[in-house]
């Protein structure tokens, strides 16, 4: 039996003692044999678990916290212990300042939750408006994501590439893998915006390219399903920058997803399988990414609480090289520090947008229920 704290909004204790058998709850489907048997299942109940785990560790021990008030509340209202109520005294007030403590970040850990922010992720850069400039900007762009995750970390693998004829990058996937991983990169879909004078540029001019980014959860197999009927694949050599070949045998892999119209091409192994099996991972997140968008399209409420809807289309970023500096448009940044943002050092911008979601929502639910979950 859970018990009730009387700090807190009462619908808030009433979400805590909920997350709580909840949680007791999933963690005997977790080991139901019936349930460890179907493999998607399995998989999204070890997700929810590791997403709820640290909010109810949390939850428990302020109900603890809570319970130990009160027994010392009931030591000084009895005045049986002249001894033992005079150290009530004293170690009530710490008790009542860590209660307060532990309920402000209860409060920030019960916000509704991102549920795919615990996965990997598949990203994609695209050179956009500003030809060969746009190119080389996507190729920096992609450097500055290279040097972020060394930095933190995580594990960058190349899908594809398709290189531009004068240098720098038309188009790059690649996956990265780590720690909360789309919790912290979601933030970078949409457009970046450069403006700099371009190498080839005699005058000295400023142009402004563009370069798109989208950054779509890595899903597994089991949780997107593919009617191989619904594929067609095209095998063909794979070829660098200018159209020449730079394989002997037909290794490249195109897949078409008749249904919705999705093409992912890979080239980058010498393997025809492993191209294969890599579009089709690259397929998959674009599938769920589109499932994700259309359920939150129906969320009006909660995407209005998001800082960015990840819509390739939006201006998200600029970086000015002339002024060195950095604007993130959303939540109108701007840091003088672009050298060291694209050598990767981009925590006080993905920080920054962390923070202003989490406002956001806490705004959104100030006078509300709490969400668990």
């Amino acid at each position: 039996m859970y018990i009730l704290a009387n700090n807190l909004k009462p619908i808030m204790i009433e979400q805590i003692n909920s997350l709580l058998s909840g949680f007791d709850e999933l963690e005997k489907q977790i080991s139901d044999p019936n349930i460890m048997s179907d493999q998607k299942r399995y998989t999204e109940l070890l997700r929810k678990h590791k997403a709820m785990k640290p909010v109810v560790e949390l939850g428990r021990k302020y109900l603890a916290l809570e319970g130990e008030i009160e027994e010392y509340h009931s030591i000084i209202q009895s005045k049986e212990d002249p001894e033992l109520v005079e150290i009530a005294r004293e170690e009530l007030p710490s008790l009542i300042e860590a209660k307060e403590e532990l309920s402000e970040e209860l409060k920030i850990a019960m916000l509704p939750k991102d549920s795919d922010a615990a996965r990997n992720i598949i990203a994609e850069i695209r050179a956009g408006t500003g030809g060969e400039e746009a190119a080389l900007f996507a190729s920096d762009l992609y450097r500055m994501y290279q040097r972020y995750c060394e930095r933190h970390g995580y594990k960058v693998e190349v899908m594809n590439t398709h290189e531009a004829s004068a240098g720098g990058l038309k188009e790059i996937i690649f996956s990265i893998s780590g720690n909360e991983v789309f919790g912290r990169m979601k933030y970078e879909s949409g457009v970046h915006r450069v403006q700099r004078v371009p190498a080839t540029e005699a005058s000295g001019r400023i142009h402004t390219s563009a370069a798109s980014i989208a950054v779509l959860p890595e899903v597994e197999e089991v949780e997107v399903e593919i009617n191989p009927n619904e594929l067609k694949i095209d095998v063909f050599r794979s070829s660098g920058p200018g159209g020449q070949s730079v394989n002997t045998t037909d290794s490249a892999v195109r897949i078409t997803h008749l249904p919705t119209g999705a093409v992912v091409t890979c080239q980058d192994e010498k393997s025809q399988h492993k191209n294969k099996a890599k579009a089709l991972q690259v397929l998959r997140a674009r599938l769920y990414q589109k499932q994700r968008e259309e359920e939150e399209a129906k969320m009006a409420a909660q995407r209005r609480a998001q800082v960015s809807t990840g819509d390739r289309s939006a201006k998200i970023r600029t970086y000015n090289f002339p002024q060195g500096r950095v604007t993130d448009h959303r939540i109108n940044l701007t840091l003088y520090r672009l050298n060291e943002i694209m050598d990767g050092d981009l925590d006080e911008i993905i920080e920054a947008l962390v923070l202003d979601e989490r406002n956001r929502k806490l705004q959104e639910v100030a006078n509300d229920s709490f969400i668990t979950p």
